[in-house]
């Protein structure tokens, strides 16, 4: 049951990447990729229907973890407080701006929020980044299972590391990179004319930074965490992770080369959850590897709630999401197409 919920959160996890990666990612080139006040709205339109949607992802990963690993949920939810507040404060600036944006016509007003929308996007990014770089590096747990991180320290790996060092900056950056070329494919699905071509050229450029930083923060991986190629060499099964992450890659090189926009935002989607899953996999058993003491580390075992709890939460977790990915099929097929700027809203 502990594995079925570890592999359960992951994957709420990687929905929540696939699926708000592409609002973060549009609005991240929102500035770069739009030049207009007509060409932003269009932007903001073709994620309106569905960015908030996206967040409940994030909220529904986030409730399930206190439920299946509580002892995890509090030792991390203490540890990385003042990230957490951060990232409370992005996601708020970035709601707020998408709905105040078109309160007021000002030339001041909307490019305000506008630098808003596109700031904490990207920002949003690098932090989600270094979260996953600190879960795959570890932390300073302690034999009671608890933990404090600054911000940062002298920014080197070691038995007191800073919540951004130079390995979870790196992180952070791929997942920036990943998250842009993510959202300059979804604007280009969704748009037309020369946003769409804009779109197009960032997501061309974007794509050799992603496939340079995947590259180096693999290698740099294996040597900060060990135990990452060892269990990929002990369960040779699990490089069809990596693999699924390479051929999204190349997916979405070919794909758009061609022109395919809907092939290449699939092949993104793939590379997003392939790179997680990978990540996930390598770092199994462990939730939260600890720097200190290996011994110290929190597993799947040792912070999970008990068994009955677990059996008895399946049950209403599996209806709980049967509602929930019907919702969001329902809502991708009806607001399916280009985004126009008729309409009300944004």
């Amino acid at each position: 049951m502990e594995t079925l919920w570890f592999c359960l959160v992951a994957a709420m996890i990687a929905a929540y990447v696939v699926l708000d990666g592409f609002d973060l990612g549009a609005g991240i080139v929102h500035l770069v990729a739009a030049r207009t006040d007509a060409e932003r709205r269009l932007v903001l339109r073709s994620i309106g229907p569905f960015w908030d949607g996206n967040e409940v992802w994030l909220l529904a990963a986030g409730g399930t973890l206190y439920f299946a690993f509580p002892a995890l949920y509090a030792s991390s939810f203490s540890g990385f407080y003042l990230p957490l507040m951060i990232v409370l404060w992005l996601l708020i600036l970035r709601g707020i701006a998408i709905e105040f944006r078109g309160h007021i016509d000002s030339s001041t007003w909307r490019p305000l929020w506008d630098a808003v929308f596109s700031l904490s996007s990207g920002l949003l990014a690098i932090f989600f980044g270094a979260a996953l770089g600190n879960v795959v590096r570890g932390v300073p747990l302690d034999a009671d299972g608890w933990f404090f991180e600054p911000l940062w320290t002298d920014f080197r790996l070691g038995p007191e590391p800073g919540i951004i060092d130079w390995y979870t900056i790196l992180v952070g950056l791929l997942a920036f990179a990943a998250l842009a070329a993510h959202g300059a494919l979804w604007v280009a699905l969704r748009t037309d004319g020369g946003l769409r071509d804009r779109a197009r050229r960032i997501g061309r450029l974007v794509w050799w930074g992603v496939a340079a930083l995947t590259a180096i923060v693999t290698l740099v991986t294996f040597r900060v965490q060990p135990s990452v190629p060892a269990r990929l060499v002990a369960q040779r099964w699990g490089l069809v992770f990596p693999l699924l992450a390479l051929a999204g890659l190349m997916v979405m090189r070919i794909a758009r080369g061609r022109g395919a926009d809907r092939r290449a935002f699939a092949g993104s989607c793939v590379y997003l959850a392939g790179m997680l899953a990978s990540a996930a996999f390598g770092v199994y058993p462990c939730l939260l590897p600890a720097v200190t003491d290996p011994a110290y580390a929190l597993t799947v075992h040792n912070a999970a709630a008990a068994e009955h709890g677990l059996r008895v939460g399946l049950v209403w977790w599996i209806p709980g999401m049967a509602l929930a990915v019907c919702y969001f099929a329902f809502v991708y097929r009806t607001f399916a197409g280009k985004a126009r700027p008729e309409g009300e809203g944004y």
